[in-house]
């Protein structure tokens, strides 16, 4: 299998065989069952602040990173193709209006009908970013976790929303609670332990290999070797295959069962699921950036409206400023921008009046009953609420952030 490297380590580490008996000091090693790689880091890289930018042609397992060289029109977007990210990443789509259509199930390849140039491909998710890097995806939907793991720090990789609300995670440092770790309760104090030596290095199991040795050198841990092992990781300092391990945690509790506890200054980096296009798909393929431009906004105005609610009511007085001046005294009824007030009209006695006023606001769920009788204590009536489906803004806040990252 061939070797690609990212071009901001093509000149500054080399990469050799070595042995499992003995480290040098100033190298960072990741182990297989067969073999290991010592990574030795040159000056440059110590000084080097951000990757290089990735060529305009390179040649990728998974496909050609020239755009010019694929002929297709359609668009095409990557989404998980199995767990709860697939299933969340579904019901995301169709609460937004754009349900998949797969003939059958067993194919990778979909429709969104109400978006009739886009094909859904349904891929592995470090597949998925791979396949933005070679040209072969326009868009994606994957973890951080994922896209920071694969995509290492390219800036062909554009974060189009950074929190589509599900597949919430960190990943995380785990240490044993017992032994030598028993008093150990942060990074700082990890780094400083005696017994990692260039001879007997802390051993960490993980299946993060690009962000595993990155976060141990920024944290000063200079004598670490990475290994993989086969199903949970938690299971691995107790079976002496590990010292600690780097994985993904979302509650806590198999860590706690495992007798295994997070240190502070440990968490490498928060994760959910988001939404990811292609530099090169958003700046040259035509109708990429339009499309994005529908997904953004109707991924903002559902994501915007959940846990949102309605709320209207009737309320007698003098005026619409006197009936707002009462609404707005209490800081729970202000709604998104403040509340809208209109007169209702009857016939009493022949003559049309309005005595009474119309109030519509929106105001969160976990506030919903709080709203309602601060609402009632100032004379309103007949309240009413329903759930709010979207929210659109004038203009999505992230559509300009894009625009500005691709200097449109």
């Amino acid at each position: 299998m061939a070797t690609i490297l990212h071009p901001s380590l093509q000149q500054c580490t080399s990469f050799t065989p070595f042995p499992h008996s003995s480290l040098p000091s100033n190298s960072i090693s990741v182990l297989s069952s067969r073999f290991s790689l010592k990574f030795r880091v040159h000056a440059c890289c110590q000084t080097q602040t951000s990757p290089s930018p990735l060529p305009t042609s390179i040649d990728f397992v998974n496909g050609n990173a020239d755009l010019n060289s694929i002929q297709r029109s359609e668009i095409r977007f990557g989404l998980p193709s199995k767990g709860r990210m697939a299933s969340d990443t579904l019901q995301l789509l169709k609460d937004c209006q754009l349900s998949v259509r797969q003939a059958n199930p067993r194919q990778y390849v979909a429709q969104i009908p109400q978006i009739s140039s886009l094909e859904v491909w349904f891929q592995r998710p470090k597949d998925i970013v791979r396949k933005l890097l070679s040209g072969d995806l326009d868009l994606g939907i994957v973890g951080f976790d994922t896209l920071s793991e694969y995509g290492q720090g390219s800036e062909d990789l554009i974060i189009v929303h950074s929190a589509l609300d599900y597949g919430e995670c960190r990943l995380s440092l785990a240490i044993p609670n017992y032994g030598i770790f028993e008093n150990i309760n942060s990074v700082n104090e990890l780094a400083a332990m005696p017994q990692w030596t260039a001879d007997k290095p802390l051993r960490v199991a993980t299946g993060f290999t690009y962000l595993g040795p990155k976060f141990m050198k920024e944290n000063g841990l200079k004598h670490v070797t990475f290994s993989t092992a086969d199903g949970a990781l938690e299971a691995a300092p107790a079976m002496g295959i590990a010292d600690v391990i780097l994985d993904l945690v979302s509650s806590g509790t198999t860590l706690r069962e495992n007798n295994l506890k997070e240190i502070e200054g440990g968490v490498v980096l928060q994760s959910q699921a988001v939404l990811v296009a292609s530099r090169k798909s958003l700046t040259y393929r035509n109708g990429v950036l339009d499309t994005t431009h529908e997904i953004l906004e109707r991924f903002e105005a559902h994501l915007k409206a959940l846990g949102q609610f309605t709320v209207t009511a009737n309320m007698r007085g003098k005026s619409a400023e006197d009936v707002a001046e009462r609404i707005l005294s209490q800081s729970s009824l202000s709604g998104l921008q403040g509340p809208t007030i209109s007169p209702v009209f009857c016939k009493r006695n022949g003559a049309v009046s309005a005595d009474y006023y119309a109030i519509v606001i929106c105001v969160p769920k976990k506030a919903l009953y709080t709203s309602v009788k601060q609402l009632r204590a100032i004379g309103g009536s007949g309240v009413l609420t329903s759930p709010l489906t979207y929210i659109f803004d004038e203009e999505t806040p992230r559509w300009r952030e894009l625009l500005s990252k691709l200097g449109l």
